[in-house]
Order: structure tokens, then C-alpha cells, then sequence
């Protein structure tokens, strides 16, 4: 996957690209990712890429041509080296919720680029390039260049053989709908604190079905509003009836 960034502050990104799973990643080519700095394209003197809105009011505004021109520049990079020009992001507050399964989606793409917004906003002609406007919650950030990294390290491990066990993300959180189930590792006993003896006991059955009834257990506790009721198989159906009777 191709992917670029465009923003001002292109340093933010050196430390979250270059670590952990995203690190390896881009050393594997399995994603690749240039960011631009838009402020390089400003063809005001002082390099300048914010204004006054018109009509007055608070803050200041992105103006349309340093973005514009730099997204026609990576464009036009992207086309020479056969990538298509795929979709083309803005984080927005008013942007549709980013979730696991726009993760899913995002991920199958195979070029994204960012636009990262700043100050009070931007100047609404930078919308005439953009397909997909996204928002990572209801809170407002400096810019865009947090929500950016925050989705591309959740698109790009969904990418195969970014992970080194591909069932690693199937089994994370949301990627079925529900909570992940607890998990506990070695010492089987620390400080008296117990693992749960189907764990430790190899019957394979046993041990997915606890895992898929403290899965809703947890989800029914603290998201009870993910479960789709309609898509439960009839065994997830007696587990959360079980879960009811237990409280």
C-alpha cells in the first residue's frame, strides 16, 4: 500500500513510522509512506498557508492552493509510478466515525492519501480533491496529524503479513463485533491470583467457548451496544442468556 501524508509538521510522523510494527512494515515494503510538507508549496512570500476567513471570525484558515498544489504533485508522483490515485482522506470532526470496520475497508485500498487539517480549520474549495472525510471521536486535537497515525497504524496492520500471525487481528477486539476476551500468560499462579484452570486444562472446545462467553461477558458489561443480537450463533445466544441469569 502506497500511502501519503500531506501536512505541515512532517516530524511529527519520524517517531510513530519508524517504531514497532509500522517500522517493519515499511522495512518489509509492505507499505510505503511518503509525507509532504504543503508549507514547501505556498506562493506567498513569507510562506504563508493560513489566512483570515471571509465574513470575519475566530482563527485562521488553511488556504486551498499550498494544499492543492502539493496533493497534484504527490498525485502525479503516485500516477508516474503506475499507483492509482485512491482515496483521498481529510480528518474532520464532522467526518464519519473511524472504526475497525473502516479499517477493514481502508485497508484493501492500495493508495491513501491524508490531508492534514490545522489552525481553525480550512478553506472548504480543499474538499474539491477529498473522498473520504473521517473523524476518530467527538474531541477536538491541534490537527489532523494524530487521527492520521492513529489510522494508519489501525489500517495498516490489517494488511497481510504485516503482523506476523495473520489470526492476531482477527481475533483483536471489534474485528468480530465484540470485546476481546481476557487473556493471562505464565505464572498460572502470581501473588494468588489464579489463570482460570480451562485454560491450563487442553480441551480446545472448553477452552473457546469461555473465551467466547467472557468475550460477550466483557461486551455486554462495558459496550453492551455492540452486540448485534441478529448475527449471534445459537451458542453465543445461550452464553449471553447465561451471562443475564449470572447477575
Amino acid at each position: 500500500m502506497e500511502i501519503d501524508i500531506l501536512s505541515i509538521f512532517p516530524k511529527m510522523f519520524e517517531g510513530p513510522l519508524h517504531e514497532s510494527i509500522l517500522d517493519k512494515a515499511i522495512n518489509k515494503g509492505l507499505i510505503n509512506v511518503k509525507v509532504t510538507d504543503f508549507r514547501d508549496f505556498s506562493l506567498n512570500k513569507h510562506n504563508n498557508v493560513d489566512d483570515y476567513p471571509f465574513g470575519g471570525g475566530a482563527g485562521m484558515l488553511l488556504t486551498p492552493q499550498p494544499v492543492l498544489d502539493a496533493f497534484e504533485h504527490t498525485k502525479q508522483k503516485a500516477k508516474n509510478n503506475g499507483v492509482p490515485s485512491g482515496k483521498v482522506i481529510l480528518l474532520d470532526p464532522a467526518g464519519k466515525k473511524f472504526d475497525q470496520k473502516e479499517a477493514e475497508k481502508l485497508s484493501k485500498e492500495e493508495h491513501l492519501t491524508f490531508i492534514c487539517g490545522h489552525y481553525e480549520g480550512y478553506d472548504e474549495r480543499i474538499k474539491s480533491v477529498v473522498t473520504d472525510e473521517y473523524s476518530i471521536g467527538d474531541f477536538i486535537v491541534t490537527g489532523g496529524e494524530l487521527p492520521t497515525m492513529m489510522m494508519i497504524d489501525a489500517t495498516a496492520r490489517l494488511i497481510p503479513g504485516v503482523l506476523g500471525n495473520n489470526d492476531s487481528a482477527s481475533g483483536d477486539s471489534f474485528s468480530n463485533g465484540l470485546l476481546e476476551y481476557p487473556q493471562y500468560t505464565r505464572p498460572a499462579n502470581y501473588n494468588g491470583m489464579e489463570v482460570p484452570s480451562v485454560l491450563t486444562s487442553g480441551n480446545h472446545q472448553k477452552i473457546d467457548e469461555w473465551r467466547q462467553k467472557e468475550s460477550l461477558r466483557k461486551t455486554y458489561t462495558l459496550r453492551p451496544e455492540l452486540i448485534d443480537h441478529d448475527n449471534l450463533t445459537d451458542l453465543q445466544k445461550k452464553l449471553l442468556a447465561e451471562i443475564k441469569s449470572e447477575k
